[in-house]
């Protein structure tokens, strides 16, 4: 299947989000020498760690096949583009380009998009699992008694 990549690929992403707040929460990753970069750099917790939690579930209930994993997947993706474009985007402002921080920033814009695109188009391609329930008005049995009145 074309989307097999993608659930171990969301799986390394959000465990990567934890794994780097934890990094960033216990100073194993030294913090930036401006506070202002400090405050810039916290204001993407709760995006990640929302992306990342969202994924991770919805993971774990595409394994269920319950119904509600595909919404789930979808807006972790959207989260995890999010964040990965808004640190492009704030990076490109100030002229900076750093390695080390482009890399999974670009990892984090452009992974979500390529699976989106792959995730709606095999949506796309599957045959409805949903069975349409006709509506009363054209029911046989109201059709049969609409021409013995």
């Amino acid at each position: 299947m074309a989307d097999r990549w993608i659930k171990p690929a969301m799986a390394a992403t959000d465990i990567g989000f934890l794994a780097y707040w934890t990094a960033t929460a216990t100073e194993l990753i030294p913090p930036y020498a401006q506070q202002v970069l400090v405050d810039w750099n916290w204001s993407f917790v709760a995006l990640d760690v929302i992306a990342a939690v969202t994924g991770l579930l919805a993971l774990g209930l595409l394994r269920r096949s319950h119904p509600a994993a595909a919404g789930l997947r979808i807006v972790s993706l959207a989260l995890t583009h999010a964040a990965g474009l808004n640190a492009l985007a704030f990076w490109t402002v100030r002229s900076e380009f750093d390695i080390a921080w482009w890399l999974p920033n670009l990892w984090l814009t452009l992974f979500p998009v390529v699976a989106l695109i792959v995730v709606l188009q095999r949506r796309a391609e599957r045959p409805s699992t949903r069975r349409l329930v006709p509506c009363a008005a054209a029911s046989p049995a109201r059709e049969s008694r609409r021409r013995s009145a």
